[in-house]
């Protein structure tokens, strides 16, 4: 009985790791979920306390019961039962792409990891790459939108700083979710944008399945009460100029929403203007421009143009002269209450056929383009720049050109532009904007006065280009 027993090594090995599975599943795993949704779950009583918008129920289900819902969503399924219908296709391979589609989109919010680590991040970057303000926001709107409300900010697009500008700043708000591209699929940045509440969208997709998926995911999203931030100019300006808006998830939300439904939200759109003194891609985004003067930009090139930038700054950070990109300053605007928008024309959007939806879905992506155009900030690099190109072989005194920009300031503030002025002093904002236009090598000193520097008004005109619709 007590005679010992002469195992194999690989036996002994594997019984270990068996042992140790079975450890790990049994004890460590439950224990491990109980500490980290107590951890959770705390964040949320402590934030549904000081949100002055509330945190849906949709943002704190489970994901795997979110893509169940979405699977076995009637029109879902009537769109793979058309699928099935079209041929090419069998029932069990429609319902595996569903599955697919539907585990690609949905996210899987982590409250603890938005609030606590998300937004100490991004607090974090914003203030040490740039001075970060709130230049103007209608408070006595924003205070009259009911908190049952869908928000939906509305946002322009001039840097992937967006994505963390908006979200530190709104964070004592409410949690925002975004639509992100393919570009962010990538191991770990999926799950760490998946976890921050994003949910991934490919762009342009032409598969039909795809696009129902998608459009019930949104549409279920803002019947939820999910805040949600959007660029509905879909990409990055290239030359500083706002964008045509693209539809695609603004036709989404408009078509599954029903205004005559008085037990239903209210989807409220909120304008947001944003500026930069400095756009970290400005010379990345300017080289897609091509033309006889550039030649077009291909990946590697924008890749060594932006690695060339975090080398420059690293080095003059490491020797003492780094400073910061001057403001970044971000303008809400008034709410548009999309119940009140069809009530007043008299729309049903869900009984209207395609083309006469798409005609109204882009009417009002124009109004929302014209409102965030409205509240886009005026910042001091943007000034000058204007004032520099209109005259660019100009040489300019110091005093000229102060003048100039404040002639200029003047008729922006009559025509109802919002000009953020550090520290309320037009001398100073002048100062400022003058010495980062002059640290960028963009303006030039001859005997005593200033000039554009001819090879950079390309540049100089991608930060007048951010005021240039704005009227006087």
């Amino acid at each position: 009985m007590n005679a010992p027993i002469t195992l194999p090594l690989w036996l002994v090995v594997v019984l270990v790791a068996l042992s140790s599975w079975a450890l790990l599943v049994l004890l460590a795993a439950p224990g491990m979920r109980w500490f980290f949704r107590r951890r959770i779950n705390a964040v949320i009583r402590q934030v549904g306390a000081s949100l002055q918008v509330e945190l849906p129920s949709f943002k704190l289900t489970r994901r795997q019961v979110l893509i169940d819902r979405l699977f076995h969503d009637d029109r879902v399924q009537a769109a793979a039962a058309q699928q099935v219908r079209a041929g090419g296709l069998s029932q069990a391979e429609v319902r595996r792409r569903i599955d697919r589609y539907a585990r690609e989109i949905v996210p899987s919010f982590n409250a603890y990891l938005y609030f606590r680590i998300g937004y100490a991040l991004a607090r974090g970057l914003a203030r040490t790459l740039y001075r970060v303000r709130i230049g103007y926001a209608d408070q006595e709107a924003l205070a009259r939108v009911d908190p049952r409300s869908t928000i939906v900010f509305v946002i322009n697009h001039r840097s992937n700083m967006d994505y963390v500008l908006v979200a530190f700043l709104a964070a004592e708000r409410t949690a925002l979710s975004y639509a992100v591209g393919e570009w962010a699929r990538v191991w770990p940045l999926q799950q760490l944008v998946r976890a921050m509440g994003a949910y991934f969208v490919r762009r342009n997709s032409g598969d039909p399945l795809y696009r129902a998926v998608l459009s019930r995911y949104v549409q279920m999203a803002a019947a939820g009460g999910l805040t949600q931030a959007v660029f509905p100019e879909g990409g990055l300006s290239i030359n500083g100029r706002l964008r045509q808006p693209k539809l695609g998830l603004l036709d989404y939300m408009l078509k599954g929403f029903d205004g005559a439904e008085p037990a239903g939200r209210d989807l409220v759109f909120i304008p947001v203007g944003i500026n930069y003194d400095r756009v970290l891609e400005d010379r990345t985004q300017l080289a897609k421009l091509g033309g006889a003067a550039r030649a077009p930009v291909g990946r590697a090139r924008a890749l060594a143009i932006g690695v060339g930038f975090v080398v420059r700054n690293l080095w003059q950070a490491l020797n003492g002269r780094w400073h910061r990109f001057g403001y970044a300053c971000v303008n809400f605007g008034q709410p548009i209450s999309l119940r009140q928008y069809v009530a007043e024309r008299g729309l049903r959007l869900p009984q209207l056929g395609d083309a006469e939806r798409h005609a109204q879905v882009s009417a009002f992506g124009e109004l929302l383009m014209e409102r965030i155009g409205a509240v886009l900030p005026v910042l001091p690099v943007s000034l000058i720049a204007s004032v520099l190109v209109a005259e660019p072989e100009r040489l300019w005194s110091a005093l000229e050109l102060k003048a100039q920009a404040l002639a200029r300031a003047q008729r922006l503030q009559r025509g109802g532009a919002h000009l953020y002025l550090p520290r309320a002093d037009m001398d100073y904002a002048f100062d400022v904007g003058l010495r980062m236009l002059t640290l960028r090598g963009l303006v030039q000193q001859e005997e005593g006065l200033l000039r554009a520097v001819r090879a950079e008004l390309p540049l100089l005109g991608y930060y007048a280009n951010a005021i240039a619709h704005l009227p006087e």
